[in-house]
């Protein structure tokens, strides 16, 4: 950036960001590390989450209380259930009390579908989902005032879904949308935990992870013009010495080497954008100081305008 102008310099802004991943229940280490930056005095303009980030993003934003560290706190400790399981060793219990979910459901989350009476009750192959979220739905009201997203005193707010038809994803901004609990709901439908779709604006929509985990990309692509200090909560590992020992570790260890790489790639695309827009912005400098005349130097610019607009494409 040294070759900047001094009134290039002068007007040079930085946004920034904090980008949630998802992960389901791993979303209570994204509260933590969102309680930390707040008392670090870290303020975001942009807050970018899918599937339990977007839900996590939209506390943030919204929260009734105006405290969105606590809130995001209170949150969690709602959704968190004591299952007992005595006399099991230390290392059974997560399971116990993951299939307990599994079978029961969380009242303050989702309902099994086999609790719920239905035309197609006994014919288990047509079901198109397992879990029903509206009960998320209930839960969101009670911490999120989304009337408060619409501020322009707030972060903005982007979420993102995918589009079950067409395969490709389907984002809400704040700035653009006006956001309510639904749209963090078709944010949150992952069909591999049996979750159901949400049907919204005409569109049928799944989660958004299964295009991305990391909206980095949404992000620049809502905000190109500004350069960005990104947070971006990390869920997944991407070591681990350890092999796994069942296939309920199996398949964790695998969706996390998946949800791994597509981060990584988001990154390096990013960063490389990057790069090439800051070598354009210098050979403009260059250039702009040589001895061209006036036509030169239009023609430049047009040159310069249409390869930023091609790099920001390509993200």
């Amino acid at each position: 950036m040294q070759s900047l102008s001094s009134r290039e310099k002068q007007n040079l802004q930085f946004e920034t960001v904090l980008v949630l991943q998802g992960g389901g229940s791993l979303g209570a280490y994204e509260c933590g590390v969102y309680k930390a930056l707040h008392r670090h005095g870290i303020e975001f303009d942009i807050v970018a989450g899918t599937s339990i980030g977007a839900v996590n993003a939209s506390i943030i934003t919204g929260s009734k209380s105006d405290e969105p560290a606590k809130a995001l706190e209170e949150f969690w400790l709602d959704l968190a259930e004591g299952v007992t399981s005595p006399g099991l060793p230390d290392n059974i219990r997560p399971y116990f009390a993951s299939m307990y979910s599994a079978v029961f459901g969380n009242p303050k989350m989702f309902f099994p579908k086999w609790f719920i009476p239905s035309a197609d009750y006994f014919m288990p192959y047509f079901w198109q989902y397992m879990y029903d979220i509206t009960p998320l739905k209930k839960t969101l009201d009670q911490y999120v005032d989304f009337q408060k997203i619409q501020s322009p005193k707030r972060p903005r707010l982007i979420i993102t879904s995918t589009d079950i038809q067409n395969a490709k994803p389907s984002v809400f901004d704040n700035k653009y949308d006006h956001i309510e609990a639904d749209h963090v709901l078709a944010s949150a439908g992952y069909p591999f935990y049996g979750i159901s779709w949400t049907q919204k604006s005409g569109k049928y929509l799944w989660d958004g992870t299964l295009l991305s985990n990391t909206p980095l990309r949404e992000v620049i692509n809502a905000s190109p013009k500004l350069d960005k200090n990104v947070y971006v909560v990390d869920l997944f590992p991407k070591n681990q010495p350890e092999i796994p020992n069942n296939m309920f570790e199996v398949w964790h260890r695998a969706r996390d080497i998946m949800h791994t790489d597509k981060t990584e790639n988001n990154i390096h695309m990013s960063k490389t954008i990057t790069r090439y827009l800051k070598l354009i912005r210098e050979m403009h400098d260059i250039l702009s100081s040589s001895t061209l005349d006036e036509k030169d130097k239009s023609k430049l610019r047009i040159v310069r305008t249409g390869i930023s607009q091609t790099c920001l494409r390509t993200r």
